[in-house]
Parts: structure tokens; sequence; C-alpha cells
């Protein structure tokens, strides 16, 4: 019988990447999220059968237990930008990342890739940096021989980075930021499930790996990259602090007072701490070069789902060549 991998996420936007491709290697995969009438797109990856949403909710030993039964590896997916109900950074990406961690432990899984995220830091200003550190700490101490990933920001057809952005330029001609020159290092999604892979198969030794693409830049000179692949002309302006705080402060207070029915996935004051530290590899970390992944460019893919963002969609080019035409006769 083939191997079975449990991808707690496994229907987020990277858990989907990584889930085509264990399926792809011949494994069954069992997807564990907490709706999984939503996660039907998931099946299709592999046979029928071999690619299996199950319900799953990581604050509860017996619920992350049931789906581990069997497992020769795990992956955790599992992460918040914004803190919802009882969703909490320290639920999650802590004890939730824990949870995980002990009970494969116990139930003798033979392989751990947990996904983390550079700026992981004990010490560090914002309570997702340090939740992400925790996370890590207690995974090492249940299951020391994990493989930890640790990405930059990620991109990819369903990000909720360049395409969240891209659509905030169909509103008018200013594209406000906060933290404009903070830098970052963009790692495409199929890069990091592919770095998730290699760990499961067991091509990659135990540690701590950062991922992230061959270009780093600035805030602000992504989103003018951006605008150049959607062909947009905007005005970037990265926020001054005060005014970002005050911003990120009154979405925080509107998400508080809606009782979660507003969710602030504009900016949240711990973001804005996030944005305070540049978002790259360290000097001297294990990368994706390590787990024998050649990292693709920013270029040959943002035009192939960003196209959608253009004046024209997906004319945009043809309506290009047939203005230059009229302007030619």
């Amino acid at each position: 019988m083939s191997k079975l991998v449990t991808i707690y996420g496994g229907s987020g936007f990277v858990g989907r990447y990584i889930a085509r491709r264990m399926a792809k290697a011949g494994w069954r995969v069992r997807v564990a999220v907490r709706r999984p009438n939503e996660a039907m797109h998931v099946k299709p990856y592999g046979v029928p059968g071999q690619v299996e949403p199950v319900f799953c909710n990581i604050r509860d030993d017996a619920s992350v237990s049931a789906v581990m039964v069997g497992a020769d590896a795990v992956v955790n997916c599992v992460g918040v930008l914004n803190e919802t109900g009882k969703n909490t950074f320290s639920a999650v990406q802590a004890e939730g990342a824990g949870r995980i961690a002990r009970i494969a432990a116990e139930q003798g899984v033979e392989k751990l890739v947990h996904l983390s995220a550079i700026g992981a830091d004990a010490e560090g200003e914002s309570e997702y940096a340090r939740t992400k550190a925790e996370g890590e700490a207690a995974v090492r101490e249940a299951f020391p021989d994990a493989i930890i990933l640790r990405p930059s920001v990620i991109f990819g057809a369903e990000d909720q980075f360049f395409n969240r952005f891209a659509a905030m330029t169909r509103l008018g001609p200013v594209l406000p930021i906060a933290g404009g020159a903070t830098r970052f290092q963009p790692v495409y999604v199929d890069d990091v499930a592919k770095a998730a892979v290699s760990g499961l198969l067991g091509d990659a030794q135990p540690g701590v790996y950062e991922l992230g693409g061959p270009e780093v830049k600035s805030f602000t000179a992504l989103m003018e990259d951006m605008l150049q692949v959607i062909s947009r002309r905007r005005l970037v302006v990265s926020l001054p602090n005060f005014v970002a705080r005050m911003m990120a402060a009154g979405f925080d207070l509107a998400q508080t007072a809606s009782f979660g029915l507003f969710q602030n996935t504009l900016l949240t004051r711990d973001q804005l701490k996030s944005l305070q530290a540049d978002n790259v590899v360290s000097d001297g970390a294990k990368g994706l070069a390590d787990l024998g992944v050649e990292p693709v460019t920013m270029g040959s893919v943002l035009p192939d789902y960003l196209w959608k963002f253009r004046p024209s969609g997906q004319y945009d080019e043809l309506m290009k060549s047939a203005r230059n035409l009229q302007g030619d006769i």
C-alpha cells in the first residue's frame, strides 16, 4: 500500500501545492481542515480516493490525533495573519504547532515538516513573530528531527499579497502602503512546496531552512513592479508611521466592535509591527539550494495570474496593439 501523508491546512494557499506534489509522487494524501466541504478542490489532484479532505481542529488533541492515525509523514501548514475568535496566534501558531509535533512523535510518524516564517523571533516586536518562534521551539522539543521551513512573503496565483494590492489599484490613483522601505525576498509557492516534499521524501537533513526567491526588493519596489505587470499608473505612497498606526488601530477596533463581523484584512497593529523588520533570508542560513530547489523569478510568474487586473484584462496586449495600429494609420 502506498504511503500516507497528513497535511494540516492542506487546502490552503501553500498546502494545496504540497498536496498536489505528494499525490503526483504516489502518496495517499489526507487533507486536514476545519471545513472539508470547502476543500473539495484538492480531490482531483489524484485518482479517486487518493486525496481526501477530513475535518480537524488543531486546537484539540483528539481531533489532531484522529486524522494522523496511520500517517507516515505529517506537514503543518496552519497559520493566521489576524486573530479571530478562538483562533489566536498563540492557540494556532504556538500551541497548535506543538500539539501536532507531540502527537506525531507519540504515533511514531517518520517525517514532520513544519511551515513557519522568516522573522520568527522569541523576542520579536509582533505577536505573530513571537508565536511563530514558540511554535518552532515546541516542534523541535517534541520532534527533534523535524524540518522547519521559514519562507519570506509567498507569491502565486492564490496569494493574498500581489492579488490584494493589485485589486486596490482599481480604487483610485494612489496606492497606499505601510513600511515601504521594508525589504522582502518573495518566494514562489510551488518552490515552497518542492522544499516541503524534499523533506517528506527524506532528501533533506533535519533543521531550519529559510526560503527566499532570487530577488530582494523593498515593499515600494515590489508594488512598482506589480504596476508594470498590470499596466496601471498609480502613485505608490508609503504612509508615515503615525498615520499607519492610526489606521491599523481603527481597523482593529472595527473588528472588535463588530464582534468579528468585520474581518480586518487590511492592516492590523501586529502586522505593522512585523513591517518594522526586513523579511529576507539571513546570512549563512540554509535555504532552497540545500533542498535542491532552484527558485523561479517573480517576472516569470506574476503575469500568469495578475493579467486580470489590467485595464482590459486578458485583452490588454491586444488593445495596446490595436491602439498602436490606429496611431500608425
